[in-house]
């Protein structure tokens, strides 16, 4: 009987004891499962038959309070298809300063040479002699701004316009430009290292991969490594430089998972198919891209306050079948500034209002007088042909009658308030770039592809500080002793480097 009794006791133990692992089982499981995404409509469901691979975290469905989103990130609540991507309607008052600032002539000429291609204009913008009228809102045509011209008296207004930045000619008058041992004294220069890089270089479609034998090419990793080569030899020729990032990391302080509201609500506006997968990846451009360029403007504009800044980016061909990756045999380089802006851009009252600004601040043409510099001294180093876009592309227009320097609208070139010179040297996936690529950088010079040569890295800094350097200064021979000491160019080190690694050379050290 006592045995019995023992036997029911410990399995009622055993009972209790599973019923407690059930539960905790359950327990664990219930906060492990996939987050619920919110209800897309029934023409989604073969899209969202399709699998996602994406380093975005898919949110609960309680953070999908759209207010609150918005409190936590500053992110807007709900598209505006009136201003671009995570725009904001801007405050046109803001313009006042600039009244009686810019000729009639000075700003038609520049809105219709650089800033927009066609006759489209006409809709926002509304001449007579002595001012011009521009709608401020897409979505209330009847409210304007009037912008009243400067008298044409054969006075130049360049350097007169309110602005943070100041001109090669201002920089002069400082007095900051004599110094032999510095040439690029007092110039405040800022270098932003084009996209994220790192764990975020898939995310952001920056991670060429050829075949299993070579690790991947991040851009946004390249463009550290030069960003940071750069601030050293500028802050040598005495530059004051700044960073936009200082590693791979971004500067965006949000999180993928706070633009999902957003994109959701971009995607219905504009009659986009609304599934896991489309609103997830539309969230990660809104993050990687535009929430992160906005990010690094806000501190340009407001802490940094540069004189330039230099987008420095590496290209890419678009490959023809992207599961069988392959080298591009003719590579090529070009310089963008602002301009040429689509229909649809011109469209948006946050972008029409950063075109008028840029006008109105006579960016443009410091923008250029420096863009030819480092196309000649790009050229010089790298011995690259022009990447020249369709004459008749309406989001191009060729500048400066050079087939390397073109005007484009780009976020970072639009809303850097101050002249923004974006590089676009090599490809990525080019024949000879990637093994100077896979070469990595290395002090002196390498045999790589049967030439003998800096690393990819060092040509593209040397280019960039003689364009620089070309530009303020007046080029003699002490400045020019200057640069080569800083870049370590010396003439005579350098041969004696080439005939060293000539000597030693052998067909199997090759870089291929």
């Amino acid at each position: 009987m006592n045995m019995n009794r023992k036997k029911i006791a410990f399995e009622s133990a055993l009972i209790v004891l599973a019923l407690v692992a059930a539960f905790l089982v359950q327990l664990v499981i219930s906060h492990t499962r996939p987050p619920k995404m919110p209800d897309f409509d029934r023409e989604d469901e073969l899209a969202e038959k399709q699998v996602v691979t994406t380093t975005a975290p898919i949110p609960k469905e309680e953070s999908w309070n759209t207010q609150q989103v918005a409190e936590v990130s500053n992110i807007p609540a709900i598209f505006n298809p009136h201003v671009s991507s995570l725009g904001i309607e801007p405050d046109w008052t803001s313009l006042d300063v600039y009244q009686e600032k810019i000729t009639k002539k000075a700003f038609r000429e520049m809105l219709t040479k650089v800033y927009v291609k066609g006759e489209f204009w006409r809709r926002w913008f509304y001449f007579s002699d002595k001012h011009v009228d521009i709608l401020t809102s897409a979505g209330d045509l009847s409210q304007s701004y009037r912008l009243h011209f400067k008298i044409d008296d054969g006075v130049s207004s360049m350097d007169t316009a309110p602005r943070y930045w100041r001109s090669k000619e201002q920089l002069n008058e400082l007095g900051d430009l004599d110094s032999d041992l510095q040439p690029l004294k007092g110039i405040r220069i800022v270098i932003d290292p084009g996209h994220i890089g790192g764990a975020y270089a898939q995310m952001e479609e920056r991670n060429f991969i050829l075949s299993e034998e070579f690790p991947p090419v991040q851009e946004g990793n390249m463009t550290m490594i030069v960003a940071e080569m750069l601030q050293r030899q500028l802050e040598t020729l005495g530059a004051k430089v700044s960073l936009t990032r200082v590693s791979n990391a971004p500067v965006n302080p949000n999180e993928v998972e706070d633009y999902l509201p957003y994109a959701q609500s971009k995607l219905e506006q504009n009659g986009a198919i609304r599934s896991q997968m489309t609103v997830t990846k539309e969230a990660e451009r809104l993050f990687y891209r535009n929430g992160e360029i906005r990010a690094r403007a806000d501190e340009v504009n407001r802490v940094m306050k540069p004189d330039v800044v230099l987008c420095v980016h590496f290209n890419a061909s678009a490959q023809p079948d992207p599961d069988t990756p392959i080298l591009e045999d003719n590579e090529h380089f070009h310089v963008l500034v602002n301009g040429a802006y689509t229909e649809s851009e011109l469209a948006h009252d946050d972008e029409r209002y950063q075109c008028v600004l840029r006008i109105l601040q006579e960016i443009h043409t410091e923008e250029l007088r420096l863009a030819k510099h480092l196309v000649d001294s790009f050229v010089e180093e790298t011995q690259l042909p022009a990447y020249e876009y369709n004459y008749n592309s309406k989001r191009a227009v060729n500048l400066g009658d050079s087939p390397f320097i073109w005007g484009r609208n780009l976020l970072a070139n639009r809303i850097f308030t101050c002249p923004v010179i974006f590089l676009e040297p090599y490809l990525m996936n080019g024949a000879d770039s990637f093994y100077r690529m896979q070469a990595g950088g290395y002090q002196g010079l390498r045999f790589v592809n049967g030439k003998l040569r800096p690393s990819i890295y060092k040509e593209y800094t040397d280019a960039v500080v003689k364009g620089l350097v070309s530009y303020y200064t007046i080029e003699d021979d002490s400045v020019v002793e200057v640069i080569e000491s800083a870049q370590g160019l010396d003439a005579e080190l350098r041969s004696a480097e080439v005939e060293q690694v000539e000597a030693n050379h052998s067909p199997e050290e090759e870089v291929q």
